[in-house]
């Protein structure tokens, strides 16, 4: 079953879900999505460097040192 088969199913069961367990569907739901969140930052966090390169890159674009979008393009 790929991603769009299993989207579809689970609106299927959505639409038959009484207020009170749409709730609760919701919320784990939620509980899911943070879940991945959370897994992903933990991810990068163990990346060797890491967290001295996002302080720096937070410092930089503080300092307004940053390259347009448009810049970059141009470039590469």
């Amino acid at each position: 079953m790929n991603t769009v088969e299993i989207r579809q199913q689970i609106k299927e069961y959505v639409d038959q879900l009484s207020p009170e367990r749409l709730l609760v569907a919701a919320d784990f739901l939620a509980y899911l999505a943070e879940r991945d969140d959370n897994e992903a930052t933990e991810e990068l966090l163990k990346i060797e460097g890491f967290k001295e390169a996002l302080a720096k890159a937070k410092k930089n674009v503080k300092q307004g040192k940053v390259i347009s979008i448009d810049e970059l393009q141009r470039k590469y």
